[in-house]
C-alpha cells in the first residue's frame, strides 16, 4: 500500500539523536517494504523550512526513496471542506492546515499516512489508515 510520510517522521529520521528517530526509522522501513511511500509539496516545503540549501533537502528526501506527488485537486477540495467543518467546531486559524491538506491527499487517493500526530487526521479524515505510535508501538 502506498504511504504518505508526515513531515514530522521525516523530521525524526533526519535527527538521529531525536528521540522518535528510532520509530520512526522502523516504521519508515516498513513503509517502504509495503509499497511506495510518497511525499507532496505541503510536506516538503514542511520539511524544508529547516536548510537554506534545496539541494541538501533533496539529498535527504531523494526522489528515488520519496515519490514526489502532487497534491490532486479534489483533495484541495476535500481539504477545503474539512477546514469548513473545522472552523465550524471553533477552531481558530484563518488559512487551511498544512495537515489538512495532507489528509486529504492521502484520503482521495487511498493512501496510509505514517504519523506521530494523528489527532486532526482522525477528526477529520476518519477513513485514513493511520501508521502511528498507538497503532504501530
Amino acid at each position: 500500500m502506498p504511504t504518505l510520510i508526515d513531515t514530522n517522521v521525516l523530521v525524526d529520521l533526519s535527527i538521529p539523536a531525536s528521540d522518535w528517530h528510532g520509530w520512526s526509522r522502523q516504521r519508515a522501513l516498513d513503509a517502504f517494504k509495503a509499497g511506495p511511500v510518497l511525499i507532496n509539496p505541503i510536506i516538503y516545503a514542511e520539511f524544508s523550512v529547516r536548510y537554506r540549501d534545496m539541494d541538501e533537502v533533496d539529498r535527504l528526501l531523494p526522489q528515488d526513496e520519496f515519490r514526489r506527488e502532487n497534491l490532486p485537486w479534489p483533495a484541495a477540495f476535500a481539504a477545503a471542506a474539512a477546514f469548513r467543518v473545522y472552523r465550524k467546531s471553533g477552531g481558530g486559524r484563518e488559512s487551511i492546515l498544512p495537515d489538512f491538506l495532507i489528509g486529504a491527499h492521502a484520503a482521495i487517493r487511498g493512501y496510509a499516512v505514517l504519523t506521530r500526530d494523528p489527532k486532526g487526521y482522525r477528526s477529520y479524515f476518519p477513513s485514513l489508515d493511520l501508521i502511528t505510535p498507538e497503532t504501530h508501538p
